[in-house]
């Protein structure tokens, strides 16, 4: 069987390794680690590469362990950061520790590999006290190496700096990969390449207290072509909950993916063996592509593995129904019952009926500025109920009204907002 590193790197998941004995070390199942705080009650597309790349072991034959940080979410990782974390209740942190155990618990669900274990780090800080804690572990950090970590380096040059307590994350990271190999002999961790310093903490702290050898893998983050995060959008963040953001409009994120992106994604982000994620790149290159057909496959795979076959099909349902142009019937029935599929607004009678389209599109947030919305119409891209809007001074009337309570806009192919009208 292919050693689990070389897998990695033909599919470009790997930036850095502490050292090269790892891909020695894996030819046996290993237990590893990747730590996520719980800094909102859902992680984000960001978080999904941490996610693949543990499960990747996991099919290998090797043993994840997701750790949620009750602990270090209470104080904030600087890494990647220019400004410091706003501190969050205790009664947050836990309602967010279990949203995302909840999570994982349901992500992680292969039939084949070590079932994964979840663990949060809360139960082993909880029992120290702050003067063990400074003479048991603290002793052992140097701050010039604490100094040199690239993510105190640049908040310390940013106007704003940096906090002890941000300045002291590392250090409990460092103890999180101690306590996992005393305890439960893990000897890997993972996390995206602005986790490097915090990695190397760990395993610089366990060499001193005499451990046994431990690694440490980060893989390149989620950016596009453009340099952009591939975890937010102009609308905010692209959840992984169904409850922060339904089935179909994560499908629509990712089917929005330009293309200079979509090959990359489908190599990082789905589990496709490469010889099909080859043929797809040579049939972009044919003449007579179908436009977004590569994008199609990547919203199918990634929303399959984070919603579940039935999160799927409820997306291609709204995507399918939705479809500008569509020649499917759109009654009132279907629209109420996809309306959880897709973004949606209310207004009332008086707001929608005798306005123009374009104030209403910008109300709603769909386009940012009546001049905009006159442009798309010039332009051919933007529908009202799947039927093309030719007239930039276009007036809803009663009639356009799906059951006296609907209407559905649409903004090129992929763009839509469904709109409820309260009772006159």
């Amino acid at each position: 069987m292919k050693n689990i590193i070389d897998h990695l790197e033909e599919r470009g998941l790997i930036e850095a390794v502490t050292s090269p004995e790892l891909k020695e070390a894996v030819q046996k199942p290993i237990k590893l680690y990747s730590g996520f705080d719980p800094t909102a009650d859902s992680l984000h597309l960001g978080n999904l590469l941490g996610i693949v790349v543990l499960a990747w072991f996991q099919k290998f034959g090797h043993t994840p362990y997701v750790i949620l940080g009750g602990a270090t979410g209470r104080i904030g990782d600087p890494s990647g950061k220019s400004s410091e974390r706003n501190l969050l209740d205790d009664a947050t942190l836990e309602r967010n520790v279990r949203a995302i155990h909840v999570f994982f618990n349901y992500i992680l669900r292969f039939k084949e590999g070590p079932k994964p274990v979840i663990l949060n780090n809360n139960d082993w800080f909880s029992r120290f006290t702050l003067i063990d804690f400074l003479r048991d572990v603290g002793k052992h950090f140097r701050v010039g190496q604490m100094l040199a970590k690239e993510s105190v380096r640049v908040r310390l040059e940013s106007e704003e700096g940096i906090s002890f307590t941000e300045f002291s994350y590392q250090i409990l990271q460092g103890y999180d990969f101690y306590h996992l190999q005393q305890h439960h002999d893990v000897t890997l961790q993972i996390g995206g390449s602005d986790q490097w310093g915090n990695i190397t903490a760990g395993t610089d702290f366990n060499r001193k207290l005499g451990g046994k050898p431990l690694f440490g893998l980060t893989f390149p983050l989620l950016t596009r072509s453009d340099g952009k995060k591939f975890g937010k959008s102009e609308e905010g963040a692209i959840w992984l909950s169904a409850e922060k953001l339904s089935p179909y409009q994560f499908f629509q994120h990712l089917f929005r993916m330009p293309d200079a992106d979509v090959i990359g994604l489908l190599k990082r982000l789905t589990f496709l063996p490469l010889v099909e994620i080859e043929a797809i790149e040579r049939e972009m290159k044919k003449p007579g592509y179908v436009p977004n057909t590569a994008q199609k496959k990547l919203a199918e795979e990634v929303t399959r593995f984070v919603h579940g076959e039935e999160g799927l099909q409820a997306a291609l349902r709204v995507t399918e129904g939705m479809a500008p142009g569509s020649e499917a019937t759109l009654s009132g029935e279907t629209l109420a019952q996809l309306s959880g599929d897709m973004p949606n607004a209310k207004l009332s009678h008086g707001e929608v009926v005798g306005q123009k389209f374009v104030d209403v599109a910008v109300k709603v947030g769909l386009l940012p500025s009546k001049g905009e919305a006159v442009r798309l119409i010039k332009n051919g891209g933007a529908y009202l109920n799947n039927v093309r809007v030719d007239d930039p001074a276009l007036v809803l009337q009663s009639k356009d009204l799906i059951d006296q309570k609907f209407l559905l806009f649409s903004v090129g192919k992929k763009k839509r907002m469904l709109i409820f009208i309260n009772s006159i």
